[in-house]
């Protein structure tokens, strides 16, 4: 059947992305609670017991708040690299020593036919990375909570077949918000999170004739709308692409609910 996954959540308020192929069934992230990651499981009919593995971008805690708690219940392996763990050693609780995997930015892991590789991204975090799946021909590549996409981050997930990408916010709406200066100043940063139009105007290096759909990730919910990301996104695509060029698909996520399945193989 090859990759299938559903972003279970996205957003400030907690995160989680679950890729599973026939053989194998890898989470990204426990932003929510054990208890909402379980349910959102469920409602995909899967069980969290069926999990191989869970691996961790960074130790913010809209990305690890159940992580503890999840990986303890399902006595699950945790990989990240060795600065996260060090971030994370904090506010998890204790995992099993057999269980604290690490895997350090740029190296892979496999889980069956299943090869997941770490890349490191610019964030505010010890050592944040972004993930690339791999399965025969197939690659999923998902790119969240990075400041900007420098030219490794593009080359690492360049001719993707499908694309998790952050777009966190319209740059106007973020200045006449209500947050005061200094966390305007950290989001807009090199360290902070991309724009929707700094999304778009990546997508337009990174998207190839496989590409086949876009996943805009991690809206802010006081800086964005789902309307307005897809509408810039796509606006920056088609000044800069000839039609014939793209014809991937935008895609929303939600905060409060899980996508739908969605393969790889499908058009």
């Amino acid at each position: 059947m090859g990759i299938r996954f559903s972003v279970l959540a996205s957003g400030s308020t907690g995160n989680a992305t679950v890729v599973a192929t026939d053989e194998s069934k890898v989470l990204i992230d426990v932003g929510l609670s054990a208890k909402k990651v379980d349910q959102l499981l469920k409602e995909k009919e899967m069980s969290a017991a069926e999990l191989d593995a869970i691996v961790v971008t960074h130790e913010h805690a809209d990305h690890i708040k159940g992580l503890g708690a999840m990986a303890r219940k399902y006595d699950l392996p945790v990989y990240a690299n060795e600065k996260t763990w060090e971030a994370l050693d904090k506010q998890i609780g204790e995992i099993a020593e057999d269980k604290r995997c690490i895997l350090e930015t740029g190296d892979y892991v496999n889980f069956g036919e299943l090869r997941v590789e770490s890349y490191g991204i610019s964030h505010d975090a010890a050592e944040p990375v972004g993930y690339c799946f791999y399965e025969g021909d197939e690659k999923l590549s998902v790119a969240t909570d990075l400041g900007y996409m420098s030219s490794k981050v593009k080359e690492q997930i360049n001719d993707s077949d499908v694309l998790i990408l952050e777009s966190n916010h319209d740059i106007e709406m973020l200045r006449m918000g209500k947050y005061p200066w200094n966390i305007k100043r950290r989001i807009l940063s090199d360290l902070g999170h991309l724009s929707n139009e700094a999304a778009g105007i990546g997508l337009c290096d990174v998207m190839t004739s496989r590409t086949k759909r876009v996943y805009l990730a991690h809206l802010s919910r006081d800086h964005n709308i789902m309307d307005l990301a897809r509408l810039t996104v796509n606006n920056m695509i088609e000044e800069r692409l000839a039609p014939e060029d793209h014809r991937a698909k935008l895609m929303d996520t939600y905060y409060d609910r899980a996508t739908a399945w969605d393969r790889l193989d499908e058009e």
